[in-house]
């Protein structure tokens, strides 16, 4: 435990990566983008402006507290947020300690946040379908390369963590 009191649990080797091939972010902006050209082709009634304004400020508020904490987290831990960099430290304190994914938690609020004020109704259709895309393409890349370089520290971890929320 560190005197901030994250959890974090180092390794000598950092050669390897969990061998992401598509930068997470990008799932979420082509959730945006397909929802906008479906958007175009099939238009679907925008909800009341207060229902805009709060997903807005929810969207946004979740977006910057979770990425932001995640972002503090890891640098406080010394540990690259770059998915194509090797991971040294595991980090388990900060939002890491309700969901072992909160830059993807907080990426969906944001979508949520972007799609919205737009009036991108098909790509709010379309979270789930973008969810599920960075849960097999990504998290299901990550977990085993976390596991193999941490070991039971990780696997404690994910017993006592969700993925998601």
């Amino acid at each position: 435990m560190s005197a901030d009191g994250q959890a974090t649990f180092e390794t000598a080797d950092a050669g390897e990566t969990s061998g992401i091939r598509v930068p997470p972010p990008l799932y979420f902006i082509a959730g945006l983008l397909v929802g906008f050209g479906l958007e175009q082709a099939l238009p679907i009634d925008r909800p009341p402006a207060w229902v805009t304004i709060a997903g807005v400020t929810i969207g946004v508020a979740a977006w910057l507290a979770l990425d932001g904490a995640a972002m503090v987290s890891f640098g406080r831990a010394k540990t690259p947020m770059n998915p194509f960099n090797p991971t040294t430290t595991l980090v388990t304190g900060g939002p890491y300690r309700f969901t072992r994914n909160p830059m993807y938690v907080g990426m969906a609020f944001l979508y949520v946040a972007l799609a919205l004020p737009f009036g991108l109704i098909w790509a709010l259709i379309l979270v789930p379908a973008v969810i599920l895309a960075v849960d097999r393409f990504v998290i299901a890349r990550e977990e085993p390369y976390l596991e193999a370089r941490f070991g039971e520290p990780y696997r404690d971890y994910k017993r006592r963590v969700r993925r998601w929320l």
